[in-house]
């Protein structure tokens, strides 16, 4: 142990928690460490939102024909539930919460570049989020998350909010990133090169790559549209000469990218909480960081494969359809290297480990879905079908939702200095685990037999697959509820949580728990490297 260690260990600190008393004191801050506690609380509020809106509309898909609410409102239901979960949930969760949390502790620095702008993303980011709940009270939206022209010119739904709320959040999202890539370049702590930073960090300085770059196209559009309905500029009519498709490739130009904003944070984590919880150092550290960056590329260039069906020429869906199959050449990458990492290492398989290995299981089958509907003749088949809705939350939700709550069950006692019950951890994810397989695998084969998505009502022989996934949403919530329910009784009753309960090696295990307001006491701990673990471990 080192000096600076030493003092860390003996030292008593003030935490970040107990820094500063009052709402006043929350609501200024410009510590990062707040302003993602800040963001966890937020987006914990947006998310069961959005898993009511759900609960809602599968409950109406438990029998045929219009049973609890109207086609429109299940329409509006399906629409709000979308944005609420891509915008205010899925996109940001992991890099606003976790990122802004460890992102500097993890490379050695005190604070992000820029902390006031860091404070000014999460005033954005509630702001546009208080606009889309606003837009429920307006009537809410029926045009699905995606604002499909020429549709979204001309519904007699308010449009405007919910536009408007998804253009601030592309505000908060470039800010995150501006701060994050600067933050990365230039407050790593002295010694530390790239190839030194922890895989977690790799994953958020790619995805911080593509909010900058991407999140602006997305934003344009919808104000073009905006420009279109509420000002009579023709661009995307048809009517007035305008061009659909080049709405629909100017959207996805942004979002399929942000595909790989909600997952490369998640694969950064599982990155970090494999070589943790198997006591051995992560296989392949180089091509795990390369694959962040090739995935980040790659994946920038393969928007049109959701337009297969659209009528862009035969030349473009070939292309198109081709670099969608070798994407999945670095996202293998990853899994083979979490799985090398894995062998003959001492699995401790703690609840944070289960989480993690749910997602290679959910991805993979997401992953593997996804190739099916990259083909060009299967895609005719099963385009707008809900085997597309399947793949999406099995990529999506089993994804990065999975890996929100491993992050939350991995760095939960470093953040509130808290343990949580490991049997009730472990009893929610097995639940988990059932109802989220239940919730969407028979929209798979309802999907290839022909059930399209986004309908209120269906013929009866969907019937059994609706009704088996509607329960398993019943799962699903309850488990999703225990695990969150879990957490928070910690912070009431949990033990009082060690420095280092994993056996971690990256620098937020070798800092006080919950850490202090400037992250370390004295400098850094830097004596050994991001994944080099000794050999008697803290468990």
């Amino acid at each position: 142990m080192n000096a600076a260690a030493a003092v860390t260990a003996e030292a008593p600190v003030t935490s970040y928690l107990d820094a500063r008393r009052g709402l006043l004191s929350w609501l200024t801050t410009t510590d990062h460490k707040r302003i993602g506690l800040m963001y966890l609380a937020g987006m914990i509020i947006f998310f069961l939102f959005a898993v009511g809106l759900a609960l809602t509309f599968r409950l109406e898909l438990l029998f045929p024909g219009e049973t609890i609410i109207s086609n429109d409102t299940y329409n509006k239901l399906l629409t709000l539930h979308g944005i609420t979960m891509i915008f205010l949930f899925i996109i940001p969760g992991i890099p606003a919460v976790f990122g802004n949390f460890f992102l500097p502790i993890l490379i050695g620095a005190e604070d992000v570049s820029f902390p006031k702008i860091n404070l000014l993303s999460w005033y954005c980011f509630i702001a546009g989020g208080l606009l889309a709940l606003v837009s429920v009270f307006l009537g809410g939206p029926d045009t699905g998350w995606t604002f499909y022209v020429p549709y979204s010119l001309k519904t007699g739904q308010n449009v405007l909010v919910p536009m408007i709320a998804a253009f601030i959040l592309g505000w908060s999202s470039i800010l995150t990133g501006i701060n994050f890539v600067t933050t990365t370049h230039r407050l790593r702590v002295r010694g530390m090169g790239f190839f030194d930073m922890p895989l977690f960090v790799w994953s958020l300085y790619s995805t911080a790559w593509i909010q900058i770059i991407a999140t602006p196209v997305v934003g344009i559009t919808l104000l073009m549209v905006l420009m279109e309905r509420y000002l009579g500029v023709a661009i995307f009519d048809p009517a007035r000469g305008g061009d659909p498709l080049l709405y629909e490739h100017m959207f996805w130009i942004y979002s399929h990218p942000a595909v790989y904003i909600m997952i490369l944070p998640a694969m950064g984590v599982v990155s970090e909480i494999i070589p943790t919880f198997s006591r051995k150092t992560i296989f392949g550290y180089r091509f795990i960081a390369y694959s962040s960056i090739a995935i980040a590329s790659i994946g920038s260039l393969v928007w049109a494969h959701h337009m297969f069906t659209s009528g862009i020429s035969d030349t473009a869906r070939i292309v198109f359809s081709f670099l969608t199959f070798f994407v999945a050449v670095p996202s293998a990458v990853k899994v083979f290297n979490w799985l090398a990492t894995m062998y003959r290492g001492s699995i401790y398989l703690g609840p944070p480990m289960v989480w993690a290995l749910m997602f290679i299981f959910l991805f993979s089958i997401g992953g593997l879905t996804g190739m099916i509907v990259a083909s060009l003749a299967l895609d005719v088949h099963l385009h707008d079908t809900s085997f597309v809705v399947a793949h999406f939350h099995y990529t999506m939700f089993g994804g990065t939702g999975v890996i929100f709550f491993a992050a939350l069950h991995y760095w939960w006692p470093k953040m509130f200095g808290r343990m949580y019950n490991s049997k009730t951890a472990m009893t929610a994810a097995g639940l988990f685990f059932i109802g989220f397989n239940l919730t969407y695998m028979p929209l798979f084969v309802a999907g290839a037999f022909g059930m399209p998505r986004r309908y209120a009502d269906y013929l009866p022989e969907y019937t059994h697959y609706h009704q088996v996934s509607t329960v398993g949403s019943w799962i699903l919530a309850f488990s999703m509820l225990l695990a969150l329910g879990n957490l928070v009784y910690s912070l009431y009753r949990g033990a009082r949580a060690p420095e280092n309960p994993w056996g971690g090696a990256t620098l937020e295990w070798r800092t006080p728990t919950p850490p202090p307001t400037l992250n370390f006491v004295g400098a850094p701990d830097t004596s050994r490297g991001a994944y080099e673990y000794p050999e008697q471990v803290e468990s």
